[in-house]
């Protein structure tokens, strides 16, 4: 005999605490589980939209004032710039282009008004020291 009392009573003890651990157990993993699907959801809900992550590669020649963005949601090359930021620049367009031809497409609208819904987002989310050229021909910083 132990101090506790019988080797029967242990045992059934024993069968309470694992069916108890399991449970425990069983829980967490459903906690787990919810939280994580939230948290994923949460993730697609909140991320930014496909021409956002075109912009971050830019902000670098943005903020030296190489590079604008103009009313139709494309970059331009403000005076001389090197070949490499050229490039870059060109790369965004093409890639810009694309999205906003086939959002257009989706949403059955000009790829213009597509490209000026996009720009306005893009001037929400520039860097300071970003320069814009209106349609008008007239450059501004923000």
């Amino acid at each position: 005999m132990s101090a506790f009392g019988s080797k029967k009573r242990l045992s059934k003890m024993s069968r309470l605490n694992r069916s108890s651990d399991q449970a425990c157990r069983t829980q967490l993993t459903r906690r787990f589980l919810v939280v994580g699907a939230f948290c994923a959801v949460a993730l697609v809900a909140l991320a930014p939209a496909p021409g956002y992550a075109q912009l971050r590669p830019l902000d670098g020649p943005r903020a030296a004032g190489l590079v604008g963005e103009r009313y139709d949601g494309m970059a331009v090359l403000r005076g001389a710039a090197s070949a490499d930021v050229a490039a870059l620049v060109a790369s965004s367009n093409a890639e810009r282009k694309k999205i906003y031809t086939d959002r257009a497409a989706t949403d059955r609208v000009s790829v213009d008004a597509i490209g000026r819904i996009y720009a306005a987002e893009i001037i929400r989310s520039a860097p300071p020291k970003t320069w814009f050229l209106s349609e008008a021909g007239q450059w501004s910083q923000k």
